[in-house]
C-alpha cells in the first residue's frame, strides 16, 4: 500500500466536469493498492493517517493532526503510484493489485476514515479525474509498506 499525503489548502477531484469531492484544510490523499495488501495493512495506514501531526501549531511548529485542526480528506484513488520504470521507459503496473482487490480496500478506507474524520471527500475508483489543490507548504509525505 502506498499513501501520498498532501497537506492542503482546499483541493477538489472533477469527473466528466462534474465536482466528485472538494475539501478545504486538510490531506489530499492518493491511494495505491499493492496485490499483497489487506484490511490489517490499511487499518495501520489509516491510524498513521489520522496522527499524523503535519499542522502548525500557534508557535509555528508540525505538531498538530488532522483532529486538531479540524481537518478534512479528499481520497483519490490513484494505480499509478504502483509504476515500475526499472526497464525501459513504459512503466509497468504488475505490482498494483487487481481492480477487484483495489477497489475493496479502497472503499474500505474511505469507510473506516468516515468512522473518524467528520469530512471525508473522495474521487470514483478508475474514473479519468482531474484533480486541483492548492498545497500548503508544500508539504508532501509519502507512506508505504517499506516505512510502516
Amino acid at each position: 500500500m502506498k499513501f501520498v499525503i498532501q497537506r492542503v489548502s482546499e483541493a477538489s477531484v472533477t469527473i466528466d466536469g462534474r465536482v466528485s469531492g472538494k475539501i478545504g484544510k486538510g490531506f489530499l490523499v492518493l491511494i495505491g493498492v499493492g496485490h499483497e495488501d489487506t484490511k490489517e495493512i490499511a487499518d495501520k495506514f489509516i491510524k498513521k493517517l489520522i496522527g499524523l501531526r503535519i499542522f502548525e501549531d500557534s508557535e509555528g511548529k508540525t505538531n498538530l493532526s488532522l483532529k486538531d485542526v479540524d481537518g478534512e480528506l479528499l481520497l483519490v484513488s490513484q494505480f499509478t503510484l504502483y509504476a515500475n520504470c526499472k526497464k525501459g521507459n513504459r512503466p509497468s503496473f504488475t505490482e498494483a493489485g487487481t481492480p477487484a482487490e483495489a477497489e475493496a480496500l479502497y472503499e474500505y478506507i474511505i469507510e473506516e476514515c468516515r468512522k473518524q474524520v467528520p469530512v471525508v471527500e473522495t474521487g470514483e475508483f478508475g474514473a479519468d479525474m482531474k484533480v486541483s489543490l492548492l498545497n500548503d507548504g508544500p508539504f508532501t509525505v509519502i507512506l508505504d509498506e517499506k516505512i510502516l
